[in-house]
This record gives C-alpha cells, structure tokens and sequence, in this order.
C-alpha cells in the first residue's frame, strides 16, 4: 500500500493538536491529524469545556438560592442532575462539531484510529477498517494525558470515580471524598458541595490548592469550610474498601489513620502522559515520568519529531497547548516565533470562588533572591464587587523592587479567571509598576481592584 504524504502530520486532535494542525495549513501545508476518540481530545469532550458547563449550573443554583439577598424571590430552588450532566454533554458535542467543522474549513485530513511512529517520517494509523500508511517530514506529537491511578485508589466507574465519571455520575453523591486539591479535585469538590454533598478533600501537601501563593490557597480554604467543605491537609488515603453502596476510606493525619465513610470516592492525583505504544523508545525519543523530553522550542531531538501539550511536561493547560501548536507550525513553515514562556501562562481555577494566577510566588520570588514589593486590595473595598453581592476575594502582585517588573499576580474570588489575562499582557509587554500605575481602568469594574493591588505594593492606594 502506498503512504499518503502529508507536510506534517499531528497526532492527537486536542487542544493542542487541532490548532497545531490549523495552523499549519493557514500557512500553506499539507496537513493530517489522526484521532482515536474525538476531535477536541480530553479539553472539549471530558475536561475543560465539560467541567465548565456544570460549574456555571451549580453558580445559578447558588445565586438562585440567594435571590433574597438581591431582592428576589425563588420558592422550590432545586436541581436535576441528569438535565444539568445533558447540558454539559450538549455543549461539549457542540464544540466538537465546531472542530470537526475547522477541520473540513482548513482542508486538513481526518484520520480516526490509534497512530503509532514506526520509523522517522513515517505514521502507521490503526482502526477497525485496518492500517494506513503515512508519511512527513514533519510528526507532531500532541496526545495529551489520562486521569493518574494509586494503587488501590483506582476508580471503577461504582463508588469511586476519575473526572470522566464524575462529568456523567451514576448517582447523585451525599457523602463525597475528593482526593487531591489541584484545580481538578477542587473544581469537583466545588461542583458537587453546592448541589449538596457532604464534601471532604483530602491532600497530601501541608496545603490545598499547593501550586498556589499560599495566601491566596489560605483564603480560599477559609471558603471553602465557611460553605460546608471538610479540608484535611498533610493527609493521606491509605486505602479504600469498597462496598455496594458505599467506601470506607482509611485517612492517615496527624500521624494516625481512621476510617471515614462516604458513598462516591472522586480521585483526581494528577495526570499520566500518553506516551504508551507509540514507538517512541526505539525513535531514540527521551520521556521523563510520562512525558517526553523537549526543548523551549518543542523539540523532542529527532530530526523532524516534536510533542506539544500536556505529553511535554507542565503546566498542564489546555492555552499552553494550543500556543505550543501555533509555535511549532510557525517553525515547521520557516518562521522565527518566540518560544513559549511558561512562567507567563495563567492557572486557572474554576471552584467557587475561583482562582486565577501567573508568575512567581511571593515564596517563590523570594526564594529566587528577589527583593520585592507586595501589593493586596480585597474585594470588599470594590464597589462593582460590593454590588454584584461579591464581596469576598483579594488581589495580590509581587514587584521586584528595583526594576518594577511584575513578577506575579494571583487572585481569588468572583470572575478572577477573566481577570487575570491583564497581568498576563502586562507580563509579555515587559510592563512594570509605572505603567500599570498610569493605566486607566475602568468605573465600576472589578478591574479596578487590579490597579489598586499595584498601587498598594508601592504605598499609594486609593481605597483602602
């Protein structure tokens, strides 16, 4: 059978992948991308898109429960959880008909089955209609990751659940333990404390949301037990047994272990790359706990071969794919594009109240010797804030203290993840304090709290 020659082949279609591949051909390439499951990948189908969708029905339902406070009235205020999983489903089928859609708009060919690399240049696709042949000069390597298993902790689709199952539940959770903190076990947590679960999050480090500026990690905490949440830090699930109609979790704090009951276990610690049956190893291709090895440029050092995304190793953000995939076209094509910085990519955390960060630490710019200047505004110094029924959140910048650069911004409260993108402008335009002081935003806007946060690290702020 002869190949079917392409100029690049992507291999996965999320994120990073589809927009790698659009990309391209924008740029004149012949492109293909193999899929084994579904145009949009993990974002748009079983993550990012999907989450989205049931975390802004649980924010109706809890505004709607506190229509009194606005001068409202909702009797009877409830929720169907079926209706609210179909929504999230429809949306998540919309956007994947929209990729499907691009596909066809940008002229790039679809290949539907499980690709493997059998020779530099070349891309074997299986399916249930046999193998194809591929070849290019070009592979990009953009097959994502799957939900990581602890041994005992794996979840078997009943009791104890990964994000997939948790996005189309079995049953509706009274007695809920989430493990682990990061944005996807907090964002579950959230999820499912406001439509009611008695909710408890177990983590390993001394604090939740641990990549987080700890003050920011701190006072979400505080949220999230004033809403009903169990926090257990510096703790540890030993062990589950599992029942018919429930889990008996074995929790290790404080240096010793108990037994809690609860009805669904969701396990979210961390993430897997998929890097399995892709022939990699004999490519000379180097992976590192799941992930293969690159450079700033997305470079795996195989002539011709590079891995973008969530395979290449952190952050693990479905916007740092996507930017990777435009860089690593534009360099394919004979461009010259800025590697990708990841110190300047937004983490964003959809819980109530989110969060939303970019840049270092206070800890950490310490840690790297900076001398630096603090900046706070809490949101209930925001009129926009104080009106929207908002008022609780804070602002945080960290400045280096002789150049002015900003070298973190983090946040938490209502709408922080639409924020943050200003401080992330502000950092690849080099921006420091003077600048930001000198801008104008907007009144009444929640923005303005990010100006304040910048006039408060240099002793001038205005409203507090």
């Amino acid at each position: 059978m002869a190949d079917k020659a392409f100029d690049v082949v992507v291999i996965g279609a999320g994120p990073g992948g589809y927009v790698a591949a659009i990309r391209a051909a924008q740029l004149g390439l012949g492109v293909a991308i193999v899929e084994r499951e579904n145009l949009g990948g993990i974002c748009l189908n079983w993550g990012c898109i999907p989450t989205k969708a049931l975390l802004r029905s649980a924010e109706v339902l809890h505004l709607m429960r506190r229509a009194g406070e606005f001068g409202l009235k909702a009797e009877g205020v409830g929720f169907d959880l079926p209706a609210v999983v179909k929504r999230s489903r429809k949306v998540a089928g919309q956007l994947t008909a929209g990729v499907k859609h691009l596909m066809k708009k940008n002229k790039i060919t679809v290949f539907m089955g499980e690709a493997a690399i059998p020779a530099r240049g070349r891309v074997t696709v299986t399916s249930d209609k046999g193998q194809e042949e591929l070849s290019a000069k070009n592979i990009v390597l953009a097959t994502g990751a799957r939900a990581r298993e602890l041994p005992g902790l794996e979840a078997d689709g009943k009791r104890v659940w990964s994000y997939r199952h948790a996005l189309q539940p079995p049953h509706t959770p009274e007695r809920l333990l989430v493990i682990g903190s990061g944005a996807i076990g907090i964002e579950f947590a959230s999820f499912y404390n406001t439509l009611g679960a008695e909710t408890t999050v177990v983590e390993v480090m001394e604090r939740i949301l641990p990549a987080e500026d700890a003050e920011i990690s701190g006072f979400a905490k505080k949220q999230f037990v004033k809403q009903g949440m169990t926090i257990m830090e510096k703790a540890t699930v030993k062990k589950l047994d599992r029942k018919a109609k429930g889990v008996t979790a074995h929790i290790e704090s404080g240096g010793k272990t108990e037994a809690h009951e609860f009805d669904t276990v969701i396990s979210a610690v961390g993430i897997t790359g998929n890097v399995e049956n892709l022939g990699l190893e004999a490519l000379g291709v180097t992976v590192d706990r799941s992930h293969v090895v690159v450079d700033e440029y997305c470079r795996t050092g195989v002539e011709g071969l590079y891995a973008i995304g969530d395979v290449a190793g952190a952050p693990w953000l479905a916007h740092k794919a996507s930017h990777e995939g435009v860089m690593v076209a534009e360099l394919i094509a004979g461009g010259d594009p800025h590697p990708v910085r990841p110190e300047s990519i937004a983490g964003c955390t959809y819980c109530q109240p989110q969060v939303a960060s970019v840049g270092m630490t206070e800890a950490e710019a310490k840690d790297a010797g900076h001398d630096i200047k603090v900046g706070r505004f809490p949101f209930i110094g925001n009129g926009k804030a104080i009106a929207l029924g908002e008022a609780e959140g804070l602002i945080k910048t960290v400045f280096d203290a002789g150049t002015g650069e900003l070298l973190g911004a983090h946040m938490v409260g209502a709408e922080v993840t639409e924020l943050i993108q200003g401080y992330v402008i502000g950092r690849t335009l080099e921006t420091t304090e003077a600048e930001l002081i000198q801008t104008v935003f907007p009144h009444p806007t929640l923005s303005e709290m990010m100006h304040e946060a910048v006039l408060d690290a240099y002793g001038r702020v205005i409203h507090m």
